[in-house]
């Protein structure tokens, strides 16, 4: 059975997104905290990702000179939305390197019976991307088994947090650390 990783850039004082939405923040300039985190993305066999998150990164990686976007146009999509299959882009209008996103899975059913289908088939690491109301309910209905959250030093002040939500203590148990050069430091968690 493969894991769920929740992928996500935090910043220091704890927010996922910004409240305006501009999220440039989030790529730093430290190419070794990249570079970890471009590996952390390619060892995926799925990513996995809410209908907003699923537009915006369709729109911006095909096509894209990125080092990210080697990992995220190669390696397949499941998109979670109740508004069906209309929402995967048309090959025809995805530049070259965008064919993942054009056959992506549109998953539409109960969240923690999809979930459970795609943790039982075979393949890499099932890595989760948000956005952040998608992510909250994978936290919510207890399906990530391991967090990988890189925290950069930068502070918000406002914004969208990731567990604002829990009913109870969410225990955590450290399984890495890496502090990068630039002030980012990697932490992977399992819930306890």
């Amino acid at each position: 059975m493969r894991e769920l990783i929740l992928k996500m850039t935090m910043s220091l004082d704890g927010f996922v997104s910004a409240s305006d939405g501009d999220n440039r923040w989030m790529f730093g300039q430290d190419p070794i905290a990249k570079a970890w985190s471009i590996d952390y993305l390619a060892q995926a066999g799925l990513h996995i990702m809410g209908r907003e998150t699923f537009h915006a990164m369709a729109d911006h990686w095909p096509g894209s000179s990125d080092p990210f976007a080697a990992p995220m146009n190669a390696v397949p999509k499941v998109v979670f939305s109740r508004e069906g299959d209309e929402i995967v882009p048309d090959v025809v209008t995805l530049p070259p390197g965008g064919e993942s996103w054009a056959e992506a899975y549109v998953a539409n059913g109960d969240l923690g019976e999809e979930v459970a289908a795609l943790k039982a088939e075979p393949g890499g690491p099932i890595i989760a991307h948000g956005g952040v109301r998608f992510a909250r309910s994978l936290i919510a209905h207890r399906l990530v088994d391991r967090f990988a959250l890189l925290v950069v030093p930068v502070a918000l002040g406002r914004g969208e947090a990731l567990f604002p939500e829990l009913e109870a203590p969410l225990a955590l148990t450290l399984l890495e650390a890496t502090a990068f050069p630039g002030g980012a430091i990697a932490k992977v968690l399992r819930p306890s």
